[in-house]
């Protein structure tokens, strides 16, 4: 089966228009490299065809294409699976887990649930540093609350702090988001060690949490001006804003950084849309498998 390329629901739906052509898609990725029995190492195999799991000829093991991965465990319809994802990534607005469980005739738990574990797999493994010019700043999320200006260590807002890096022409190339517990330079320092290269050139406000950095990063203090010293940082936490509270009606503190996690995914791939929805499965069949517990207790 030829990997799936572009953005048309018409073409996704007709290349996958049974849980069996999920199945061998996903079959073809987990064994691309050739198979090996996880059990008696042997190389041999039969396929059955009800759902393209490996049968060892040795040892007679039979291994299914999604045991192990992301997908372990769906059960309501690996169609409606695919079609989560190719939501997911194709997509640039997103949508809420209640529309889409009314779409696919599905409990909004299930819909929840799912998203929640394309979600880790939209995370960033943060393998390739930021290298070029960068942009820094941190913002919040949520509504007005009176008095609380600024950085205020006790407002119930949600403390963001974004990285932005630009292209020769000023252009975006990579957004990364990471939350906030204060705004101390111990707290802000996690972005940088995470996402940025001590080569990039970095701009920052003259927040005095960043000082310290300026010991190990090339980092320049400039005056904000009401954030028209950086427009390409602003564009985006104006735009990470309004997606938030246009998909959803409440973002927990526990699970923001999921839906910062994906925002950033498609952000990041914007120059690779005609393949952003093969990238994803590829990542999924590659993510260890994620139980229930572990989605109700992971931050």
């Amino acid at each position: 089966m030829e990997k799936f390329t572009g953005e048309s629901i018409l073409e996704f739906t007709d290349k996958f228009k049974t849980d069996l052509d999920c199945l061998e898609y996903l079959a073809e990725i987990k064994w691309r490299e050739g198979f090996k029995c996880v059990k008696c190492n042997h190389t041999k195999f039969t396929i059955r065809k009800k759902n393209f799991a490996r049968d060892c000829n040795a040892c007679h093991h039979i291994e299914s294409p999604i045991v192990d991965t992301i997908f372990h465990r769906v059960r309501f319809g690996m169609r409606k699976a695919f079609t989560i994802v190719f939501e997911m990534s194709a997509t640039t607005k997103g949508f809420s887990t209640k529309q889409i469980a009314k779409r696919l005739k599905i409990s909004r738990t299930t819909a929840t649930n799912f998203i929640k574990k394309v979600r880790i797999s939209m995370a960033s493994s943060a393998s390739q540093p930021m290298i070029g010019q960068v942009f820094v700043d941190e913002f919040v999320f949520g509504g007005k609350e009176d008095l609380k200006q600024g950085r205020s260590n006790d407002s119930k807002k949600k403390k963001l702090i974004i990285a932005v890096e630009t292209n020769d022409t000023g252009g975006i190339k990579r957004v990364y988001f990471d939350q906030l517990e204060d705004y101390s330079c111990k707290e802000i320092r996690k972005i940088f060690d995470k996402h940025i290269s001590k080569s990039a050139t970095i701009k920052t406000d003259k927040w005095t949490g960043y000082n310290p950095l300026k010991k190990e990063f090339d980092l320049k203090q400039i005056k904000s001006d009401k954030g028209k010293s950086s427009k390409e940082l602003h564009t985006i936490i104006h735009q990470v804003k309004s997606w938030l509270r246009s998909t959803f009606s409440w973002v927990h503190k526990e699970h923001i950084q999921k839906y910062l996690d994906e925002f950033s995914y498609r952000i990041n791939r914007s120059i690779y849309k005609e393949n952003i929805f093969d990238l994803l499965i590829n990542r999924m069949m590659n993510t260890q498998k994620v139980l229930y517990q572990d989605i109700i207790i992971s931050k």
